[in-house]
């Protein structure tokens, strides 16, 4: 399985004083008798966002982005969070999709950012465009290209995204309709790392926050069946909810993973990750398998189920000191995977217990129970497995979603 988290990297003076770090800019205060856009501002998509990624030059990049909630007002989010060199942009471009690369002719926006269509994030840095005068709709697909005209370093990126991501020859493409000049594809995003929306009945936004399970892993590229997109749908047609999907594979709860695509820890993530989602009333927590599995704990003395339950607290802590909601999802079963062991299974029964009755989280959904097999609560139904006795597939997933209470998300 795979997660992970972001954090601000130090960047020597000499190097800052030489780049343009781009602020947020508010939103322009409307006109003298206009009205100002009526809603709440959400985060309607914005993966977690790793170091690793490959090297760029002169190449325009288009990506998919499925909204989670109706709105309008776009803003983008690009990120250099994991960069070691300042990012130059020279062009963002957002429309709606028509089928794979191809936009919707006349949707076409260029994006600003602080009124510029071009920047430079300074390395450790983010920036947020200004609103975009264009609506999305719950459970459907805009497409960004941005503008890379210099040879980048490694990308801030998210690795498996599930989606495609499309490369164009050498030039600027961000304005293209049809996708004549996207000649390759990948299943990562770039430097994007968010969609916020002011969205006209959303309440919030609630975040998915756990590892590879959550992130979609085994998951068809593109139908958008992970269990976030189907709590997404459950919440469109009752109490819609902006719904972020904060996974990523690999990830721990207690420990940075090696593989720098996965990344550091649950604990050092979460404020960026969950806690600094535009709007976030509640967090979904399901994450420890990784830890279980690798038997990972900081001094690497042997991993015990107290060790799992002090990172949850932490996590608990972090979002009660932000006014957030956090409920906690009980592990799956995953007999038959490498990763099970009996030992490791006790871990993984007594830490789901104190989930389930320890009284620290602010709900709890039982995830092990919807996704055991009757027979053997150990081992995931063969009905939801997705063929590694871990992850679920998208009956699992769309099982995942419906365990969840909606009277739980406030």
């Amino acid at each position: 399985m795979f997660l992970l988290k972001a954090r601000t990297m130090p960047v020597p003076a000499t190097v800052a004083a030489a780049m343009i770090v781009l602020m947020v800019a508010a939103p322009a205060a409307p006109a003298a008798g206009s009205r100002a856009p009526s809603g709440r501002q959400v985060s309607a998509w914005s993966p977690s966002m790793t170091v690793g990624g490959p090297n760029f030059a002169n190449r325009t990049i288009r990506m998919v982005v499925h909204s989670s909630v109706n709105g309008h007002g776009l803003r983008i989010h690009l990120s250099n969070l994991r960069g070691t060199t300042p990012l130059t942009v020279r062009a963002t471009n957002v429309a709606a999709q028509a089928d794979r690369a191809t936009a919707v002719p006349g949707t076409q926006h260029s994006v600003t950012f602080a009124h510029r269509t071009s920047l430079t994030i300074a390395a450790g840095s983010e920036a947020v465009s200004d609103p975009v005068p264009m609506a999305v709709s719950a459970d459907h697909s805009i497409l960004v290209s941005i503008y890379l005209p210099n040879a980048t370093s490694s990308a801030t990126w998210h690795s498996d995204a599930f989606d495609t991501t499309y490369l164009s020859t050498a030039g600027d493409h961000t304005a293209d309709t049809a996708d004549g000049n996207y000649i390759a594809a990948t299943t990562s995003w770039y430097y994007l790392s968010g969609l916020d929306v002011i969205s006209p009945d959303a309440r919030g936004t609630v975040v998915a926050f756990g590892d590879s399970i959550t992130d979609g892993y085994n998951t068809p590229p593109g139908v958008y069946h992970r269990w976030p997109d189907d709590l997404a749908r459950r919440l469109a047609g009752t109490r819609p909810m902006g719904v972020v999907n904060a996974g990523l594979g690999g990830n721990r709860v207690l420990t940075d993973v090696p593989n720098i695509w996965q990344g550091i820890s649950a604990t050092q993530r979460f404020a960026h990750d969950a806690l600094g989602q535009p709007g976030v009333r509640d967090v979904i927590l399901m994450e420890g398998i990784n830890d279980i599995g690798n038997n990972a704990v900081p001094g690497g003395s042997p991993l015990t189920a107290q060790d799992l339950i002090n990172g949850y607290r932490d996590l608990i802590g972090q979002a009660h000191a932000a006014g957030v909601r956090i409920i906690g999802g009980t592990m799956p079963p995953d007999r038959g995977n490498t990763y099970y062991s009996d030992s490791a299974e006790s871990i993984r029964q007594a830490a789901n217990q104190w989930i389930r009755t320890g009284g620290a989280f602010d709900g709890v959904i039982d995830f092990d129970k919807a996704l055991a097999d009757p027979s053997d609560p150990s081992t995931l139904d063969p009905a939801y497995d997705s063929g590694d006795h871990l992850h679920p597939n998208e009956a699992g997933m769309q099982a995942m979603a419906d365990a969840v209470d909606l009277d739980l998300l406030h």
